[in-house]
């Protein structure tokens, strides 16, 4: 509880430890907000089925918070009316607003207990944070609603937030860049999925990095780093240490 993990992907497609997190968070009965910038409703949910959770019924039941950030964003580009008193959480995108306070007052919201016994703890996912800088939110807007979040969420609420970023060595967007180096410095746990640096393989589909930030919570202490392979097939992805692949073997 309490954690900050961040998903990271360069040269390859991240989006399967989303996946991996949102039925995770929903098989253990968390409450959780979903901010899915990247994919529609049905798409998460056909995977999510293939993976053994129904997003449908953990919307009915109120334990899944879900926005379609495609939809707002078209609701809010072509004049869709809104609630009154309910605002768009992407309200930046009209120009009125420079800041993310709508979208952060959207997850504190949602992830507010209203039956402290009801759920196992608050979890914040966003698929992915890199989406926010195409629609012209500025990074340092995106790092103070992220920092807002881990307050809230992990500090305040015990709960735990997961990020998905995307990267790039040798990137000309500097102000992704910039998002994805400052939230490395302050997260618990880094994920960082990497493509082969060989290329396409069939039986190996990139590479996985471990961080676990020993030195955010001691100052003397080394990161551990772990680095293994992986494979993504239908319903799971399979792990081995490097050169150990059914390939080679």
């Amino acid at each position: 509880q309490g954690k900050f993990t961040l998903l990271r992907d360069t040269r390859t497609d991240g989006s399967f430890l989303v996946h991996h997190f949102l039925s995770f968070y929903l098989r253990a009965g968390c409450k959780v907000c979903f901010v899915a910038l990247l994919q529609s409703f049905s798409h998460y949910n056909i995977v999510a089925q293939k993976l053994g959770v129904s997003l449908a019924a953990a919307k009915e039941r109120g334990q899944l918070v879900f926005l379609e950030g495609l939809k707002s964003c078209l609701d809010l580009l072509f004049g869709e009316e809104e609630q009154p008193g309910q605002p768009s959480p992407l309200q930046f995108l009209s120009g009125s607003t420079p800041d993310l306070r709508a979208l952060f007052e959207f997850v504190r919201v949602s992830l507010t207990p209203a039956d402290p016994d009801s759920w196992k703890g608050p979890v914040l996912l966003v698929d992915d944070l890199s989406v926010l800088l195409s629609l012209g939110a500025a990074p340092v807007p995106v790092l103070d609603f992220i920092h807002y979040c881990r307050v809230s969420v992990c500090c305040q609420l015990k709960g735990n937030v997961v990020v998905l970023v995307h990267s790039s060595e040798d990137s000309e967007d500097e102000e992704n860049e910039l998002v994805v180096n400052s939230l490395c410095h302050h997260s618990d746990l880094i994920l960082w999925a990497e493509g082969l640096a060989t290329g396409f393989c069939k039986d190996v589909h990139g590479q996985i990095k471990i961080i676990k930030r020993l030195s955010l919570r001691q100052a003397a202490a080394q990161d551990l780093v772990q680095t293994y392979q992986y494979k993504i097939q239908d319903r799971n992805v399979s792990f081995f240490a490097r050169g150990l692949s059914a390939a080679v073997l």
